[in-house]
């Protein structure tokens, strides 16, 4: 009898269940849970991110495109623009020389009252084919370069030579040996001209004049720190 009881009690402990170890074992479970949990919230974090970052990438790479596209464009534009308004300009260049010619040909024709009508139709003639031939230049952007009594300027002149004048600013162009033009104000070619000087007697004048200037304002400043 003694045994079956021992029997019993030890089937009756194998039954029952240890409270503690059914806590210790939910409390790993929730723990782990919660782990789980937060790593997989990590990871949802750090993949939006990732997206977040490629999409801002995307959108500057984007505009990034569209700008460069759209300077391409303007350039085109800008080529295409110039093509058309100085495509022809190496024609036009060549084409001064035969109005230089011509030009030069009226220059030497006598202008006398004397002259007989053919001569006086020729030379007529030779002015209207000069008229339609600047104003044909005109018309396709070509403009003469004034130089007479204009200050020289490297960008328009080329200084052939100095002439001596007292009567004008120094460095005043006074003579012109060829013609200069511009084409839609690209220079086209530059107008060979002569320049003006102060000859010698006005050059000693003028320096006389500084040195007196600078002895002056010498003295005055000796006098006031005295």
């Amino acid at each position: 009898m003694v045994e079956n009881k021992k029997e019993e009690n030890q089937q009756e402990e194998i039954k029952e269940p240890d409270s503690e170890n059914i806590e210790n074992e939910e409390d790993v479970n929730d723990s782990q849970e919660n782990t789980d949990a937060e790593e997989i919230s990590e990871d949802i974090n750090t993949e939006e991110d990732s997206l977040e970052k490629e999409v801002e990438k995307l959108k500057e790479e984007k505009i990034r495109l569209l700008a460069e596209m759209e300077n391409l464009r303007k350039r085109f534009e800008r080529e295409k623009v110039e093509t058309i308004k100085f495509g022809s300009i190496n024609l036009a260049r060549d084409i001064l020389s035969p109005g230089d010619n011509l030009e030069r040909a009226l220059d030497a024709l006598p202008q006398d009252e004397n002259n007989s009508q053919s001569i006086k139709n020729l030379i007529d003639g030779l002015k209207m084919v000069l008229k339609e031939y600047k104003s044909i230049l005109e018309k396709h952007g070509v403009k003469k370069i004034k130089t007479l009594n204009q200050k020289f300027d490297h960008n328009f002149h080329q200084a052939m030579m100095e002439v001596e004048n007292s009567d004008v600013e120094e460095g005043t162009v006074v003579q012109e040996v060829q013609s200069g033009y511009t084409m839609h104000d690209r220079l086209l070619r530059a107008a060979m001209v002569g320049v003006s000087k102060k000859t010698a007697t006005k050059k000693e004048e003028s320096k006389r004049e500084k040195d007196n200037d600078t002895e002056e304002n010498e003295s005055k400043e000796n006098s006031q720190n005295e």
